[in-house]
This record gives structure tokens, sequence and C-alpha cells, in this order.
């Protein structure tokens, strides 16, 4: 039986945007142009407008945005990555698939993001670069991961879960060398389908990009370095440029449903809601509590749907156990155990929050 409140809602989106993204649609498919023509170049223009950048580059998803920006750092075999084990694992996996060694850190139990001191003590003379992600939609301090790690080692923004937030003004991905973002249909900027774009100030770098993401390529059959096929296509750069307009506001929604969950949840005893900072885009409105899986049981039982992000932490994951053998990160481990993300989505509504509130007050009666 499907929820009575879903995690997200794609359809009600589309609903609202249905003439235009049909339109869009309709218009790339009698174009003709269906890789890296004109609505590419366009949807590129605007993301970099929007972020005050010179350069994005679009490719065909958030984890081939890692890959390449990677890559067109120079990153290889041999090398160590820094990444916070409390995130969804296409950063480690970027990392591995260069040949470099993905380094788990742990996190701040209070923000969920990359803790600094954990970057500070796990730099090695290997280490090339450390990827910062905003997770859920707040922005990391990259200030003090930088002042962690020093000046000689590249700062990859993971941007997947934040685009349009903001810190002291400046928008995420526009701290470091180079920052990636994902278009996957539940990110607060969306496509129909997969997508992924990297974004650096950097001229050199962003030319690097244009060809690893077209087999190394920078004109017809003259491949110059080994390259991925990883273009964004036409109909999904329509799609988000027909969205791009709305995110703003979209992200302002996303605000007061937070406030709203922070209201109804404070006087809660045993829950922890996540602290609103500047900026803060809340893809995902994630608390903690020690009763976590009865809470789940009990909106579930009510007809909510709620998801557990993040329930394995990277560096006790299979795939990483080469990397992580030994790496003990406790606030990472003890916030698996406790988090829990609740509806969020910028057409739910306050009512609906109040619903799933008053499901959480019973879970802990």
């Amino acid at each position: 039986m499907s929820a009575t409140i879903p995690i997200l809602d794609l359809t009600a989106q589309y609903a609202a945007l249905q003439e235009e993204i049909e339109a869009a649609a309709v218009r790339v498919l009698r174009s003709g142009r269906y890789v890296l023509g004109p609505e590419v170049e366009a949807l590129e223009a605007g993301l970099g407008a929007m972020l005050g950048l010179g350069h994005v580059v679009s490719c065909a998803s958030g984890t081939d945005a890692l890959s390449l920006a990677l890559r067109a750092l120079g990153v290889g075999p041999g090398d160590e990555i820094l990444v916070p084990a409390f995130t969804f694992a296409a950063p480690a996996e970027a990392a591995a698939l260069t040949g470099a060694s993905p380094v788990f850190v742990d996190i701040d139990p209070d923000t969920f993001l990359i803790d600094p001191e954990s970057c500070r003590a796990a730099v090695s003379d290997r280490t090339r670069a450390v990827v910062v992600v905003h997770l859920f939609g707040r922005p990391a301090n990259v200030a003090a991961v930088r002042e962690a790690v020093g000046p000689e080692i590249a700062i990859v923004e993971d941007c997947a879960q934040s685009f349009g937030a903001k810190t002291a003004g400046q928008a995420t991905g526009t701290f470091g060398q180079v920052a990636s973002f994902s278009f996957f249909p539940s990110k607060n900027l969306g496509a129909c389908g997969d997508g992924g774009a990297v974004a650096t100030g950097d001229p050199e770098l962003a030319e690097r990009l244009r060809a690893l993401r077209n087999h190394g390529s920078r004109q017809p059959y003259h491949h110059e370095t080994l390259g991925l096929n990883s273009r964004l296509d036409e109909l999904q750069a329509a799609i988000l440029r027909v969205k791009l307009p709305h995110v703003t506001e979209w992200n302002n929604k996303r605000r007061l449903l937070a406030e709203h969950y922070t209201e109804m949840l404070q006087q809660q005893e045993g829950i922890r809601a996540p602290e609103s900072v500047e900026g803060h885009v809340w893809h995902q409105y994630t608390l903690l509590s020690p009763r976590r899986d009865a809470l789940q049981e009990q909106l579930a039982e009510d007809g909510m749907e709620s998801r557990v992000y993040y329930p394995i932490p990277l560096h006790q994951q299979e795939a990483y156990a080469q990397w992580a053998s030994g790496v003990s990160l406790p606030a990472t481990e003890q916030v698996c155990q406790q988090c829990l993300s609740l509806p969020m989505f910028p057409e739910l509504q306050p009512a609906l929050v109040e619903r799933i509130c008053a499901s959480i007050a019973r879970a802990h009666t």
C-alpha cells in the first residue's frame, strides 16, 4: 500500500509546469538535435549566471560530475582523497574509480557535515583532494576545511543536495577549485532522468572537463586523453531550463516547511531537530532519535513515508573494505543509528507536516 504522505512527490511539480515541460520536450524532439546542442549551451549559461561562476560543464550524472572533477585535477593511482563517511557512495566511488584511495573522515554530529579536525588528522603526503559534501542542503564550512588541510590540497565541493544554497551570500560550489552537481529527479533542481554538471572558475580546468566528458576529445576523432561518454542530452537540458527559474521559490518553501517541522518538534522529548542556518535549502529534513526504528514504524503505520539517509556508513560498506580496515568514526556511526528523514518537497502542505509530527509524538509516548 502506498503512503498517504510520501517522502517525495514529483508529480506535483510536474503538474504545475506540465505545459512548459511538454512544450520544451516537443521543441527538442522536433529539432533533431539531441546531445550537446543549444539547450545544453543555454542551460550551462543559466547555471553559471545563478552560481556566479564563469564555467559550467554539464554531464550525464552527479556521480560522473565527481569523477570528471577528480580526473580534471589529475587525481590517479597513488593519491588519497578525503571523503566523509556519512553521505551517499558517489564521492568514494568516484575517488576509487580514478585509481586513488578514498580516506574516510568523520562528521560533526550536530551538522552532519565533514569535520575539519578529522580531515586535519587524516592528511598525509599522498593526500591530493578533499570532497566537501554540502549534505541535506546545508552549506559546509569550506574555509575551515581549507585551514585544516592546507593550501596545496584541492577542495572539491559536492553540491548534489545543495543547489541554491548560500553562505555569507556566496553560493555553494564557488568556494573550492571545482564543484559537482546532480540533477537526479529528487534533487532541489531535478531533471526527468539523470544529469549533472561540474562548475569551476578556472578556464583551463573547464577546458579539460569539456574534453573529458566527450571521450577525451576537443575536436571530432582526435582523442588526447582517456575520457568518458558523459554528455547531458538536450531533452534533460530543456526540462532543467524550465525548472531553473523556480528553484529559489521552491527552496524558500522548503525553508518554511523546515521551520514548521522544527516548531512542532522542538518540545518533543528525545528528538534532535536539525539546526536552521543561513542559506540552508533543506534537501532533506533529518532528525536524530535514539528510538528511530520505533518512530519509523509508527510513521509507516500512520501511512507516512520516511527514509534513513544513511543506514550504513561508507567505511563499513563491503565495497570499500580494502580502504577502511580498522577505521573507527564514532560520530558517523552514532548518527547512522539515529537519523531519520521526513517528507520534504516544496508542495508539501503545512497541515501534513502537523500530521507527521503528531505521529512522531505518538511514537514517543
